[in-house]
């Protein structure tokens, strides 16, 4: 992948995956005007990338008329982050039914997700940020479709909430009777099937031809509670309603991997965009000039400079097996092998250099009488992360 190096490009630009492999970057007209008009009226010390990733997050965060497009400018943006992880994704999990381009849709669809929960005063760099936390987001999304593809459906239908599983019936289009007829034959269901099989089993027979019989009867003595009319149903019913009811459930949770670039390359829109002058005493004014903003570009300039100087105290083989792990992307048993380390040499190695670079944190943060509690401490090590992350080369987007 060739990283974009031009700002008004960051943040216009959408990658093109082909073959499991990138291909291009698209350019979406729209945003790269909205980007050029922003430009003309900018100072010049505010076009740079971290300003800009700011500027948009703000706008985003402020549910104004601009979120959407300041949406797309992000999703554009965090382009990047999502294929790397993308890429090492797939590189960890060589039997995974998924290719490169899922897992990049995947990510794409958790940025949202990552927007939400980047804190600016917290987080140095959202594109640092993003990297771990599209990374932590596509473990957990897999985790949870491997349980429930390993579930049978009478599984899955009893651990489903009453308001996941009534959502997933709107969202497949069914009728407000469908869904009253499905909800009852869910009810008796849980009540009948559910009630003699305790425990968190995920193979879950299924139910009797006796069971079913019961389910039927125990809707027929029910349905007059339906707010429209209903007429009796058999146990055949029941269980082909029960068994589209899982298959609603599953495409409802993890719905089939699919191009989320709503964009079109070739698209010229003339549409206006109400988007407030960047160079009004609004939202840029704040974060160009004030006094709080210059105060954190120096205070982040300070915790780098305690950090590489913190780093460059470590013995060499401490500082290889870090550039391993942070740039490399090897494992622990991969660092082994190529330093002909012992495992537990290579682990107390990693966390010793982590400890070292911490100590030296909370040590720069007592010299300036700031105190440090168990929160803070945990936004360093995150911080940390990041800074190893971005030292060590993490962005290096060449495949």
């Amino acid at each position: 992948m060739r990283p974009r190096q031009d700002i008004i490009e960051m943040f216009s630009t959408f990658a093109q995956v082909e073959k499991d492999t990138f291909s291009k970057w698209c350019v979406d007209k729209k945003l790269h005007r909205s980007m050029q008009n922003c430009f003309r009226s900018l100072p010049e010390e505010s076009k740079k990338e971290n300003f800009w990733a700011l500027y948009w997050h703000k706008h985003w965060s402020s549910q104004s008329t601009s979120k959407s497009l300041a949406n797309m400018h992000l999703l554009a943006y965090l382009q990047e982050p999502c294929y790397m992880v993308s890429r090492k994704t797939a590189a960890s999990l060589n039997n995974s039914q998924y290719s490169i381009a899922d897992y990049f849709q995947m990510a794409n669809a958790e940025v949202e997700t990552v927007l939400k929960y980047f804190n600016s005063k917290k987080s140095s760099s959202l594109k640092a940020y993003a990297m771990m936390a599209i990374k932590s987001q596509l473990r957990d999304i897999l985790r949870q479709r491997k349980e429930a593809y390993s579930c049978t459906n009478w599984a899955l239908l009893r651990k489903v909430s009453k308001k996941l599983f009534l959502e997933a019936l709107e969202n497949a289009g069914l009728s407000s009777l469908q869904i009253s007829q499905y909800r009852l034959a869910w009810t008796g269901f849980k009540e009948l099937y559910v009630q003699n099989h305790p425990g968190s089993t995920k193979s879950l027979p299924q139910p009797t031809s006796q069971l079913w019989e019961a389910i039927a009867n125990f809707y027929n003595k029910y349905k007059h509670q339906l707010t429209q009319a209903s007429s009796s149903c058999r146990a055949q019913t029941v269980e082909e309603w029960l068994n589209q009811s899982a298959i609603y459930v599953r495409a409802y949770l993890f719905p089939s991997v699919k191009s989320l670039n709503t964009f079109r390359a070739n698209s010229d829109s003339d549409q206006s965009l109400d988007l407030a002058d960047p160079s009004s005493d609004s939202t840029i004014a704040d974060m160009i000039a004030t006094e709080d903003l210059q105060e954190q570009k120096q205070q982040i300039s300070q915790i780098f400079g305690v950090l590489s100087q913190a780093l460059e105290s470590l013995d060499a083989k401490s500082k290889q097996v870090l550039q391993l792990y942070y740039q490399q992307g090897m494992t622990q048993q991969q660092i082994m092998q190529q330093l002909d380390m012992s495992q537990p040499t290579v682990s107390r190695k990693l966390v010793k250099s982590r400890e070292s670079l911490m100590a030296a944190l909370i040590k720069w943060s007592v010299d300036l009488n700031i105190s440090v509690n168990a929160n803070q401490i945990k936004d360093m090590s995150i911080a940390l992360e990041e800074w190893l992350r971005n030292q060590f080369g993490d962005f290096n987007m060449n495949p």
